[in-house]
């Protein structure tokens, strides 16, 4: 198994666009099809399946913008990425995207075929939530790659050879050859194969061709890679003896998963609260962009709140000016942090960090609350999805809620038996969310579900703190999670093609955003 990563899989990537499913994730997509072709690309050919969710959203949810950037060799935070088309166009690159059936069985699959003068080469890859992918096949041979290693391919027509060659090296131990069929050996390490050990590789008779793809990920998997548990009920069986809060079991999860130190797994969590008390003074200072739907609303949210003119109520309307803020941010191309995804950016941040502020506490404590809240996203990761594509709204608000909730508890000063109830709750409140975006754009209804789900995430804590009973334990309602999102229509899983989305005032909105495009661009 795969155990997921609290930076890679649950609050990241740092990013730009409106949506981490399509547009962070066709981005890593890109960067390894830019990897494979030695970043020497003439044409491309990119087919999306008319039963998927990329057919109908694929333009105007980043995934183009995304995969140009990633063709370029950008990462996902890039400035330029706005402008990706015109630069693969400056670059000479050719590109062309069809609808047709590909018999994918995931809603978010990418065929790329690329080419130059040299070669040709396949890439079938897919979107699997929150930024997160999975090469499945290359070259028409079966693979599995998350794009956390180092990645060598070597074409060659004698593979027993070669794998004979490698286990007479000194580092083969270090190795995990991934594959050996088709016609590549692919191999995953920590690091590249060293220079002289490639040129002897690329002197070897039948050996053709040696590609060197670099991770995509923040956090490497490495070789027999162990956790100490992956569901919340083996967590708590093992801290029976261990009396760890659950900030501090989160560090430890991630530092024997991701072998770091304690104090590199709370740094990396220290830029993170960075990046997004950023966002949300961007933010709060007012944003602008013209593929947009909304305007910044949190800029008179915050005066009316300063001016005493909102209801009462201090921490929540905190909250939403903050969960507005960062959301507007996302709606402006602005950096942010996926935090379980794009669409869900606002949720879980805001909601911890508007606590944070309220009952002025310090940056330390707020980095322990996000560690939380990164924990119970991985045990989501691992027995459900956060992908809207998959799961519905649900998988992403409402795992911000749950995750968020969690964290609450801890900035009140409650116990870690609290924050599962709380984040039990948060779920339980969030079974059946659908997701249906306003103007096949990835801004509204999700602004107002990011706040309700930041709402859910604060009364669900208070409920825990006064020792509600959340009945369900929390990997249950997680697996709950994943069979009701499986039967959400797909008309409701973010295909454009349902709910808010085909009312008549949506379909007006996407036709005046559409019409302004092609004015803008023709």
């Amino acid at each position: 198994m795969n155990y997921p990563s609290i930076f890679n899989d649950v609050i990241g990537p740092v990013m730009r666009g409106p949506s981490s499913s399509h547009c962070a994730a066709s981005l890593r997509i890109g960067r390894i099809c830019h990897d494979l072709m030695d970043g020497r690309i003439s044409e491309i050919q990119i087919d999306f399946d008319p039963n998927g969710s990329l057919a109908t959203t694929h333009k105007e949810q980043g995934s183009d913008m995304g995969l140009f950037g990633g063709f370029l060799g950008w990462e996902a935070y890039d400035e330029r990425l706005v402008h990706s088309e015109i630069h693969l166009g400056a670059a000479g690159i050719k590109v062309n995207i069809e609808i047709k059936d590909i018999q994918a069985e995931h809603p978010n699959t990418y065929k790329i075929t690329l080419s130059n003068p040299w070669e040709t080469h396949q890439v079938i890859a897919i979107s699997t939530g929150g930024g997160m992918i999975e090469v499945i096949e290359i070259d028409g041979t079966k693979v599995s790659l998350a794009g956390d290693c180092f990645l060598t391919l070597i074409y060659a027509t004698d593979k027993q050879k070669l794998k004979t060659y490698l286990q007479q090296s000194s580092i083969f131990e270090e190795l995990e050859i991934q594959t050996d069929e088709g016609d590549f050996l692919a191999i995953k390490s920590s690091a590249f194969l060293n220079e002289t050990l490639i040129e002897e590789i690329k002197a070897m008779e039948g050996v053709s061709q040696v590609k060197q793809i670099k991770p995509v990920l923040p956090v490497l998997t490495g070789k027999n890679q162990t956790v100490p548990f992956i569901t919340c009920d083996e967590m708590m069986a093992y801290n029976q003896d261990k009396n760890l809060s659950l900030w501090e079991l989160a560090v430890r999860y991630e530092s024997i998963r991701g072998n770091i130190t304690s104090a590199e797994v709370l740094a990396k969590m220290e830029q993170i609260r960075i990046i997004l008390k950023n966002a949300v003074e961007t933010g709060l200072k007012g944003t602008q962009f013209e593929d947009r739907i909304l305007g910044p609303q949190s800029v008179k949210f915050k005066s009316m709140m300063e001016d005493r003119k909102l209801i009462s109520g201090d921490v929540l309307n905190r909250i939403i000016m903050y969960v507005s803020a960062i959301m507007e941010v996302k709606s402006s191309m602005g950096v942010i942090v996926a935090a379980p995804t794009a669409g869900s950016c606002g949720a879980m941040p805001g909601a911890v960090l508007g606590v944070a502020d309220s009952l002025g506490l310090s940056d330390e404590e707020t980095v322990q609350a996000l560690m939380i809240a990164g924990l119970i996203g991985v045990f989501i990761a691992a027995h459900s999805t956060f992908a809207a594509e998959v799961g519905g709204c649900q998988a992403e608000c409402g795992s911000g809620a749950t995750m968020a909730a969690a964290a609450i508890v801890h900035l009140a000063g409650g116990n870690l038996n609290q924050s599962i109830s709380a984040a039990s709750m948060a779920l339980q409140s969030s079974l059946g969310m659908i997701c249906d975006p306003i103007g096949n754009r990835v801004e509204a209804p999700c602004l107002n579900r990011n706040v309700m789900a930041a709402s859910n995430a604060l009364s669900c804590a208070n409920m825990a703190l006064a020792d509600y009973d959340h009945l369900i334990p929390l990997d249950e309602v997680i697996e709950t999670m994943y069979e009701v999102g499986k039967s959400i229509p797909n008309t409701l899983r973010c295909t454009n093609l349902g709910g808010l989305s085909i009312t008549k005032t949506a379909k007006e909105i996407e036709a005046r955003l559409t019409q302004k495009y092609f004015y803008k661009n023709c």
